[in-house]
């Protein structure tokens, strides 16, 4: 599918169209073509006739210019040939007969995933039909979702199977009110919630209704006792998304069912719950497996801004987690010690540290570079404000970059202490990852183009050298899509613009984003012309503002889109995903605004 240009937050995505034709041209005259579908007068094609020579007639232009437009200008018009058109008469298929209504109940659709990126998706998500009939708006008002999955309960009986397990796997929780009407109808039918595979309360708020978060409390609607009824309701569940609006009514009981009984739960966020109550609870629950043999079953954990939650309850919690892939505990107390309690049966792909100021750069590259779970990542976000704190000092990016897997993707090292001499180390990385955040790195112009083009031999000491070795080496171009040079001195909005920057040309490519900070977007803002003629625009979200690519040097649109996204399509995502689907609500502030 093609996409608008990255960075483009406000487009639509309908993810049941299919793909267009990528190179479809209906004016092409083939060599054994007899006719000619063009606009011209090349005498190929029965319907046009010129307006000349007794072989056609001129109208008046009140008559021609509504119809084409073309003919006062050309004196020709169009006379669409007069052919009768077959229509087939509908044919009547008992109940159950029609072929649709044959095909097995798992075709037809159970689970909705989005498929509007040609990307591999896993085994597990299959594509079926009507999942097609789904489009993945976002829950932002009250007008009506999936209405045509609403007309499809009631076509028939199969159809009705087919559309409820599709109905309900997914269920997204924008307001009180409609999670009431859920726990109401899955109480009246609790066969219903046996089908619920994921509870989205991601984009939960009681904005917009006229009430404050006292009054939308006391409507009793959504509560700790309503949350954990309908965890009892949804036995199968496998995903649970919550966030710091639901902090209060996520208690013990509440926490107790999410960690000891739902053993089919694969994934839960709490993203930014900090609240007191929150905490102790989340204490106490953990409490109780110090005794307890038992493993979860949780592979992906998000505890994205949760930084009141003790230190503690890390060292409990991550041993008991042997399948554990996804980890966000950024803006955390985690500790060195808790990262090495990790078990060592982990695989993690996905981990988020940043702005974590318990943990040391010494233990941390010790963990990266030694423990078994961390042989696979693909996102790894080790930020930091340097305002507050350093994670990595200039000896501890040595260590980390030459042993950095070569499966990663997304590799975040703001605010990490990057110098001229770690350029080189730099180099490799850019070969295989898709985007590069290295804000605050006392790096050169010279330094950031050559990660783009081979550095030419120069004796100047501000130049690297080249070794023979190196020389001799195939250059290998770079994979990145995404550089983030924020609070970098060396760029500005007038050396991005000199004739020594190589980032604007098309010979970067498929690099497509640059993540600037407020003074250089500032200054980009006001280059319109000179904006439009290099073919780059500016973008800004919240905090946060980009230089983006108008338009992809090879031509047409680039999807952004990329499986160990999860569903995002933007670039620069700051917050770990732990479901797939489409970002927004509080997950999208804290992915991309903030």
């Amino acid at each position: 599918m093609k996409s608008g240009i990255a960075q483009s937050f406000l487009e639509s995505i309908n993810t049941s169209g299919a793909p267009a034709p990528q190179n479809e041209d209906k004016d092409v005259i083939t060599p054994d073509s007899s006719t000619c579908t063009c606009c011209c007068r090349c005498g190929r094609v029965d319907s046009w006739r010129a307006a000349v020579g007794g072989r056609g007639h001129r109208r008046a232009r009140s008559y021609t210019a509504p119809r084409t437009g073309i003919s006062e200008l050309t004196g020709i018009q169009w006379e669409p040939s007069k052919q009768a058109m077959v229509v087939e008469p509908p044919r009547s298929f008992a109940p159950g007969e029609s072929p649709l209504e044959k095909l097995p109940v798992e075709v037809l659709g159970e689970l909705y995933i989005p498929s509007a990126a040609a990307i591999p998706l896993p085994d597990t998500f299959p594509d079926e039909i009507i999942a097609q009939l789904s489009i993945d708006t976002q829950p932002s008002g009250y007008a009506p979702r999936n209405v045509d999955l609403i007309s499809c309960l009631l076509t028939s009986r199969t159809i009705h199977v087919a559309t409820i397990n599709t109905l309900y796997s997914h269920i997204t929780v924008p307001h009180s009110s409609i999670f009431s009407k859920f726990l109401t109808h899955v109480s009246k039918y609790p066969g219903l919630g046996t089908i619920v595979k994921r509870l989205d309360l991601s984009h939960f708020t009681s904005v917009g209704l006229g009430r404050s978060r006292q009054g939308n409390s006391e409507i009793q609607n959504l509560t700790s006792k309503t949350l954990l009824k309908c965890l009892e309701l949804t036995p199968a569940i496998q995903e649970v998304l919550l966030q710091e609006n639901l902090d209060d009514d996520i208690d013990e009981n509440v926490l107790g069912k999410l960690f000891y009984g739902l053993p089919n739960l694969r994934a839960v966020d709490f993203c930014a719950s900090s609240s007191k109550p929150f905490a102790e609870s989340f204490t106490t629950a953990v409490t109780g497996l110090v005794d307890a043999p038992m493993n979860l079953g949780i592979r992906r954990l998000g505890l994205h801004e949760c930084f009141t939650l003790p230190n503690s309850i890390y060292e409990t919690l991550l041993p008991r987690l042997p399948q554990l892939t996804h980890l966000d505990v950024a803006h955390t107390r985690i500790t060195d010690s808790a990262l090495a309690s990790i078990a060592e049966s982990a695989s993690l792909s996905h981990l988020n540290l940043g702005r974590c100021t318990q943990i040391t750069g010494r233990g941390l590259v010790d963990f990266l570079t030694t423990h078994p779970a961390a042989k696979n990542l693909v996102f790894l976000n080790l930020s930091c404000d340097i305002a507050r704190y350093r994670l990595l000092w200039e000896a501890d990016v040595e260590r980390l970059l030459p042993a950095l897997p070569t499966t990663l993707k997304s590799l975040n090292l703001n605010g990490a202490k990057i110098r001229h001499s770690h350029a080189p180390l730099l180099l490799p990385l850019t070969k295989h990852l898709e985007e590069l955040s290295i804000a605050s790195a006392d790096l050169s112009l010279q330094d950031i183009n050559s990660f783009f083009r081979p550095a030419a031999p120069s004796s100047s000491p501000t130049r690297q050298t080249i070794s023979p070795e190196e020389q001799t080496q195939p250059w290998t171009p770079s994979t990145l899509h995404y550089l983030d040079l924020s609070a970098i001195p060396a760029i500005t909005q007038s050396s991005l613009f000199s004739a020594s920057c190589i980032l604007l040309s098309p010979g970067t490519s498929p690099l497509e984003v640059i993540e600037l900070g407020d003074k250089a977007i500032s200054a980009l803002r006001e280059c319109r012309n000179t904006n439009k003629r290099l073919g780059w625009v500016v973008k800004e979200l919240g905090r946060r503002g980009w230089y983006v690519r108008d338009s992809h040097p090879a031509g047409g649109n680039v999807s952004g889109r990329r499986s160990w996204k999860m569903g995002a399509m933007w670039w620069g995502m700051r917050k770990c995903p732990v479901a797939w689907g489409e970002v927004g609500g509080l997950y999208g502030h804290y992915m991309f605004k903030k």
